[in-house]
Order: structure tokens, then sequence, then C-alpha cells
């Protein structure tokens, strides 16, 4: 195995293809650092860094925007905008019937139109939580109170920087390795490593040696866990009927159609950022309003979802829920059967047509539980430790560590295709 991987390594150095796509990569992701260090004129540094410390949802939006939330860069927004659209096109498709058949029934084809309207989308979005964050910032001291040139401006340059980003991405997903949106955010999420590290050293307290090696044998867990159920999967046995065609028997072959326990992905956990996020950021900026009874309910709502164990418990809940509901868009159990009957196949003890559709539905339902509850409990986990030990220099972000294993294990995988082509 060690002599299989130098191989493989050593290929993709001479390569020239694979090292050209390698080096783009790096290339794109040292432009997106570079963006992600240019600030927004007029910050209140002091300011910022209490309010993203005191903000859980803010603090896991940083992640999601690679790090640049926490200066406020002119890509504060990173991909976020991107991914609400494609989030919000994937749940048209329930209630759009052509955008259903567009994405899953026209092919190539027609997923490059779905995405395409995904960009579209994307660029009012991006307007529309530049103002909104611009907004909130101001309200808070962090930004000073802005002209209405000065408001539009804004706008127009955190907007543009989204819409980079997501240019960004799709380039190293047509010329680098790897999906290009998924490496911006690990790309993000690994450049905090150095001043997380300089955070725990500084703040390290001998006394709590135990709890940190804790932390330590629990995060190795964690690790393992996440790439046995990224990995992990279903096999149903599948057979092709026997056929004969002139002088030629075709079929007969037994296989397997792989069901993953988490179709999902890391998608489920975005989806409830983004429904907790907005109701926080409307209510966080309606608690400055001069009605006094809508300011007092605006605040009562802040007090509530700054509440870790109401916030862990809404979390745990959406995640779960969305695990299923995400599952249920991207995963069609009669449109399987239905090819596999065109294709002549049938899975063995079960008729062929609406029971083979049932029947994959039905374990495609007990399998995501397993998914739901992991991705669940690793949502939660930073939020329970914290409160269990009472330790907030180490926290085991769970879902910064499933991005990173996810992206991980797809990149490898890609590698090793682009190799394999290579040798054959």
């Amino acid at each position: 195995m060690v002599e299989t991987f130098i191989r493989k390594l050593k290929l993709v150095f001479e390569d020239k293809s694979i090292r050209m796509r390698v080096l783009f990569v790096l290339g794109a992701l040292a432009v997106f650092r570079l963006l992600a260090a240019i600030p927004v004129p007029g910050i209140n540094a002091s300011e910022l860094n209490s309010f993203l410390n005191n903000n859980q949802f803010l603090g896991l939006l940083n992640v999601f925007s690679g790090g640049g939330f926490s200066n406020l860069s002119i890509v504060m927004l990173g991909v976020g905008p991107y991914i609400t659209a494609s989030i919000v096109m994937q749940l048209m498709t329930v209630l759009v019937p052509s955008l259903k058949e567009m994405y899953q029934e026209e092919g190539d084809a027609g997923r490059a139109r779905f995405m395409q309207y995904s960009r579209y989308l994307t660029l009012p979005l991006a307007f529309i939580q530049a103002f909104g964050f611009i907004l909130l910032l101001q309200q808070n001291g962090i930004l000073p109170h802005l002209t209405v040139l000065g408001l539009i401006t804004n706008m127009m340059v955190i907007a543009a920087g989204s819409i980079l980003l997501m240019w960004i991405g799709e380039l190293i997903s047509e010329f680098g390795v790897g999906n290009g949106v998924s490496l911006l955010i690990f790309a993000g999420i690994v450049s905090r490593i150095p001043s997380d590290i300089s955070h725990f050293i500084y703040s390290f307290d001998a006394t709590q040696l135990p709890a940190y090696l804790g932390f330590l044998a629990a995060g190795l867990v964690i690790m393992a866990g996440v790439v046995f159920i990224t990995e992990a999967e279903r096999p149903i046995p599948v057979t092709y009927a026997r056929r004969v065609r002139g002088m030629k028997v075709m079929g007969g072959v037994s296989t397997y159609l792989p069901l993953r326990v988490n179709q999902a992905g890391v998608m489920p956990i975005i989806f409830a950022l983004s429904i907790l996020l907005f109701p926080q950021m409307i209510a966080t900026f309606l608690s400055h309003s001069h009605v006094a009874w809508l300011a007092s309910g605006a605040r009562s709502v802040v007090s509530a979802l700054g509440n870790h164990w109401l916030y862990g418990g809404l979390y745990f809940l959406l995640v779960f829920v969305f695990t299923y509901f995400y599952t249920a868009i991207t995963f069609e159990p009669h449109q399987l059967a239905k090819n596999l009957q065109k294709n002549g196949a049938f899975i063995p003890g079960v008729r062929p047509g609406q029971n083979t559709a049932e029947y994959l539905a039905n374990i495609i339902t007990r399998i995501t539980l397993v998914g739901a509850l992991f991705l669940g409990i690793l949502a939660v986990l930073p939020l329970i430790l914290q409160g269990l030990t009472g330790i907030t220099a180490i926290t085991i972000g769970g879902t910064a560590l499933l991005i990173v294993v996810s992206v991980v294990l797809d990149l490898v995988k890609k590698i090793d295709a682009q190799t394999s082509i290579r040798e054959y």
C-alpha cells in the first residue's frame, strides 16, 4: 500500500497535466486568501472580535465564508450567496416540475442550465445579504454610519467579492482537481489553524491537562467516525436478466447498487444554519427599533437564541429533519427503479417497477436515520463539550471537521482517478 501511494504521488509530480491542475488549485487558493485579507474600510476591530465571539451563528458563518467575515474583508460573504442560491433551486424542484425534470432527466445539458439559473440567483442574494450585514454591523458600532452613496458602494464591493469567489470556485472545478466551492471553504477552515493553536497555547492551563487529552481523544474518534459514515454504503444486490441476441448471450451478471448512509453530505447543516441565522439577524436588527414592544420582543428572541442549550436543541432538530428532506429531494427511488427496469436489471426477490421503488425507499429511510443522527450530534458536539467542561479555548468544530474530511476524501479520489487514467 505504501509503495502504491509513493508511485501515485510520484506520478502526480511527473505528469504535466496533473501537476498543472494541482498548481492551478494552489494558485487559486492563494488568490482567495489574498482577497480575504483585504478589509472593508472603517472597521472597529475590537468591537468586531467581541461581536463574533459572543455570537455562535456569525462564528459559524465565518467558517463558511472562509474566515473572510472575521476581518470584514471584501469577500466577507464567501460563497454563502451561491450556496443559498443552490439550496433555493433545489427546493424549487419540489414546487416546479419543469425544474425537477431539467435537473434529473435532461442529463448534463439540463444540469448545466440548472446551475446557470443558480448563478443568476446568486447576484440578488449577494446584494440582499450585503445590505443586511452592513446595517447589522452599523447598529453594533462595528462600521461607521454610511451615506447612501457609501452604502451602495460597499454593497457593490461585497457582492462583487462573493461573485468573484463563485467564479474562482468554478474555475477550480473546471481546470483544477476537486469541487471548487468545497475547496474554498476547506481553505478558509485550514487557514484558522495557526491562530487557533496560538490561542490555545496562550490560554493553556496545566490543571486542565486531562480535559485537553480528552478533547484530543474525542477529536480522533470524531475523525474516524466522519470517515466511516462518509464512506459507509448499503449494497443492494442487482442481477441483469440474461438475453440472447443472435449468437451472443448478454446479461446474467450480478452486481450491487451502493446506497450511501449519508446521502445528504454536509448540506443539512448548511440548511439548518441558514434557517437559524435568518431570524437571529432580523431580531438583532429590530432590537434597535424605536417601537418599544417590537424592540422588546426582538431582544427576547436574541436572548433565547443566545442560550446554548436551546440553540443546540433547535440546531440538532433542524439538521435531523433536513437530512431526510434533502435525501428525499436528491434520491428518487421511482426513477432508479425505472432505470433498472429499462436496463433489464432487477433486485432478487423483488418485483420490478413499483415494488422495487418501495423497497429502495424503505431501505433509504432506515439507513438515513443513522446519517441524520450522526450529523445532528456532530453539529452540536462543540456546544455539548463546552457546556460540560467549560473550556472555550478548544472547540471540536464538528461541522468544520466534517467539511475538511469530506473534501480531503473527495480530493484523494479525484487525484487517484486522474493518476489511474494516466497509468492506463
